[in-house]
């Protein structure tokens, strides 16, 4: 549910970028009395880890798409709402600079439709109500799936209207609307899934975590050493292996704006998109998460995939998804699952340090 630059116009764009600077900066100001030795550690590694699973698409049956997990629900439960919120923009702030997932103007709607939902709608609203304060197995797994999946719908929802409200007219209210919000629903199933089996893990291990991050506390002078480095090792095998076997298929956005419109990326002239996708291109050493190849072959490849199917933009797509190998055993895309992984920790961790020295300070 990336957002390029093409969906979005420069005031839409401009305005999301200012609520998301917002909201970064009043969550900066909320948890300064919660951050601690502890969670800003934890912050890291989930923010790593959420990285790498995003970099995993799987497979929806039927459809001919794919989804990934959003992994603000999972950030909520772990780390509260204010500081999964500033750890899901550093993850889309990594993606979209070095490895060009996202577009730059975009980015302010990538981080509130990704991070504003799960945070602070979906998860005190809907997970902490079912989850309670004693939480239990079946609560967790019943708050959590019908948590992300509220969470991705209201996503997909800001999506539409984010695209509309830009006057995108390839992509009609109503068709897209009814080909978003389905998708992400199947999408969402996976991710509340997902997420259940990991705060399972957590709660187990260390179910202090889980009531620090519900009442906003610091998590204390209890050990985590045996939580963080299970995510560790859990972001390690998931960015450098298992990100072989993400689906080819198109994302739900991607097939939305295919079934839509017959292509799944649109085209821009706009002054201001193309200086921002110049930039992106000088920033972005890993771009689509992988070795840049020679640009040479890549054209001469649609040239025999539109010859082969008839020549249209639809088949080449069709023709590319269906050439593709699975899995994708690719040394580009392992390194950029552990240098991502990395950067997310460094500047999750950063972050934490940056807020907890402005607390000892003031």
């Amino acid at each position: 549910m990336h957002m390029a630059d093409a969906l979005i116009s420069p005031a839409v764009g401009g305005t999301m970028w200012a609520v998301s600077a917002g909201l970064i900066g009043h969550c900066s100001k909320k948890v300064k009395n919660e951050m601690d030795d502890q969670k800003i550690p934890l912050m890291g590694v989930m923010g790593a880890f959420i990285f790498a699973a995003q970099m995993i698409n799987f497979t929806i049956p039927v459809t001919g798409s794919s989804g990934h997990l959003g992994g603000g629900m999972i950030l909520s439960i772990l780390l509260g709402p204010h500081i999964a919120f500033l750890t899901m923009a550093s993850v889309l702030t990594v993606q979209a600079l070095f490895f060009a997932d996202g577009g730059l103007l975009a980015l302010g709607c990538n981080i509130f439709n990704l991070g504003f939902f799960p945070c602070f709608i979906a998860y005190p609203l809907i997970y902490k109500r079912i989850a309670g304060k004693n939480p239990t197995r079946k609560n967790i797994l019943t708050g959590a799936l019908i948590a992300a999946i509220a969470g991705l719908q209201m996503g997909a929802f800001a999506v539409v209207m984010e695209t509309v409200l830009s006057g995108v007219s390839e992509l009609p209210f109503r068709t897209f609307l009814l080909l978003m919000q389905p998708i992400h629903l199947a999408i969402g199933t996976v991710e509340g899934l997902t997420t259940a089996a990991v705060v399972f893990f957590i709660w187990r291990a260390r179910p202090e975590i889980l009531n620090a991050a519900a009442s906003s506390a610091p998590i204390g002078g209890i050990s985590i050493r045996s939580v963080l480095t299970g995510i560790a090792v859990a972001t390690l095998i998931t960015g450098g292996t298992l990100s072989w076997f993400a689906s080819s298929n198109p994302d739900g956005l991607e097939w939305a704006m295919f079934k839509t419109a017959g292509v799944e990326e649109l085209e821009t002239s706009h002054n201001l998109h193309l200086s921002l996708s110049e930039v992106q291109k000088k920033t972005a050493f890993l771009p689509d998460y992988g070795f840049q190849s020679d640009g040479s072959e890549l054209l001469l490849n649609e040239k025999e995939n539109s010859e082969e199917y008839g020549g249209t933009a639809a088949t080449t797509e069709a023709k590319k998804h269906e050439a593709s190998s699975w899995p994708s055993i690719d040394s580009g895309t392992s390194v950029s699952g552990l240098i991502g992984g990395l950067l997310t920790l460094t500047l999750a961790v950063a972050i934490g340090f940056i807020l907890r020295y402005k607390k000892s300070n003031v």
